[in-house]
């Protein structure tokens, strides 16, 4: 088959959504399939919707992959009837995120339009899937394709994370980009109110290293950091930055906890890295962090900026080492269930057959 696959910037950035996507081209490629990368230049919202009056799809395509977060710059171009199929590969929408109604309201409409151009979707979880139907109606085709869990190998042994979770300090690892969405300003609330407030934990025996891009909202980076010096956490929370390979797995080896308070997660791919390695996660009710979070048996769900019931949640694994061992070992056998990427690619591949032979 001869695909187009079109994003926003570069395919190498950095993110679940991104590693979904790179991935995908990869086995597709690797199958013997002619993947075409159309790349538009990131832009705001405002600048993406003026993208209608001048893109135009590509031509010599058997299909076409959008990713959803292009939806903005895509509803004029996507006019029907179209020369081949068109498939948006739907991570989550913009309008399930947190913010103010009038601008959900907004984005929904967009989104709608959008949705609704479209011959098919790949959607990364039954959330998504649900969120989507929901919005449009389910007429169109779809396949729910897990994302990539497997990019680090086999899970972390049982006796290693046993003798992990003997050590006195408890390492919390936040893995994912420093901005709002991701909810790093709940966890450091709760970390202040651990060793500060009522709960008093020893700074000593708490450890948080934070690990993503500062740059992709600076102006929230930079207010996270301050949090740290003001509230004088700066002993105990270390800003890595985005890190690749060794130094990351390194990172996850040596923690005993992931929490990634977001405000939504279209499907959360972190939590099941995270489970790789034996690590309890700590998500929201807010997305589909449900689907891979047993509350009380591989990790908690809290209420998004619960950072009360965080701290609480941190508090007893802290102090309970035979609790945070029994949830360590039941996520890292969470982990050995999921699917294997090639099942779930396979998945896509077989589906996206089944669209041209329609044409």
């Amino acid at each position: 088959m001869k695909i187009g696959f079109l994003i926003y910037g570069s395919l190498d950035t950095l993110s679940g959504g991104y590693l979904y996507d790179r991935k995908l081209v990869d086995y597709l490629r690797a199958q013997g399939d002619d993947v075409e990368i159309i790349s538009l230049p990131w832009r705001n919202y405002a600048a993406h919707l003026t993208d209608n009056l001048t893109f135009r799809l590509p031509t010599n395509l058997d299909l076409l992959i959008q990713d959803e977060l292009n939806h903005p710059s895509l509803i004029g171009a996507n006019r029907k009837p179209h020369p081949y199929p068109i498939v948006s590969l739907v991570h989550h929408l913009r309008c399930s995120e947190l913010r103010p109604k009038w601008q959900n309201d907004f984005y929904r409409v967009v989104e709608k339009k959008y949705l609704q151009s479209v011959d098919g979707f790949i959607f990364n979880s039954q959330t998504t899937q649900g969120v989507v139907n929901s919005l449009i109606g389910n007429s169109e085709p779809g396949v729910v394709a897990y994302p990539p869990t497997d990019r680090f190998g086999d899970a972390i042994s049982k006796d290693k994370i046993i003798e992990r979770s003997k050590s006195e300090e408890l390492r919390i690892l936040f893995l994912g980009n420093v901005i709002e969405r991701k909810g790093l300003h709940t966890l450091l609330e709760a970390v202040t109110g651990i060793v500060l407030g009522t709960l008093k934990i020893q700074k000593s025996k708490v450890r948080v290293d934070v690990i993503g891009s500062l740059t992709t909202d600076p102006a929230y980076a930079k207010k996270m950091q301050d949090l740290v010096t003001v509230n004088g956490l700066s002993s105990i929370v270390q800003f890595h930055g985005a890190l690749n390979s060794e130094p990351l797995i390194e990172k996850l080896r040596q923690a005993h906890i992931l929490v990634v308070p977001s405000s939504y997660e279209g499907f959360g791919i972190v939590y099941l890295e995270g489970m790789c390695f034996g690590l309890p996660a700590i998500g929201t009710t807010a997305g589909a962090a449900g689907e891979i979070i047993e509350h009380g048996k591989t990790g908690y769900l809290i209420q998004p900026n619960d950072s009360s019931t965080l701290a609480t949640r941190i508090s007893e694994l802290a102090s309970n080492r035979s609790l945070l061992t029994e949830l360590s070992l039941n996520a890292r056998r969470r982990y050995t269930q999921q699917p294997a990427w090639n099942e779930t690619a396979g998945q896509i591949r077989t589906f996206l057959q089944s669209l041209t032979q329609q044409q």
